[in-house]
């Protein structure tokens, strides 16, 4: 792992903290993956990023994240495996 990602999975635990559970789903024919903060979620806003994320809001709350091109990010084998 590049000291760069572990840079980017360290910024991101304190906001994934707040949330008690987080459901996943990989989809690997449309290679994204879904990230759930709350369930059941009905996200009325949304936006996406420069790289290709898409955030979900729920009264302006973050409830989501979808990850487009998600193998590209990652090593594809733990995402096969199930793995994070």
């Amino acid at each position: 792992m590049e000291k760069s990602e572990l840079k980017d999975i360290l910024t991101a635990v304190p906001v994934l903290l707040k949330h008690q559970f987080i459901w996943s789903l990989y989809d690997t024919e449309a290679d994204i993956l879904y990230l759930h903060f709350k369930k059941p979620n009905h996200a009325d806003n949304s936006e996406m990023t420069e790289d290709e994320i898409i955030i979900r809001y729920e009264n302006n709350e973050i409830i989501g994240l979808t990850v487009l091109n998600a193998s590209k990010r990652t090593d594809t084998s733990l995402l096969e495996k199930g793995l994070p």
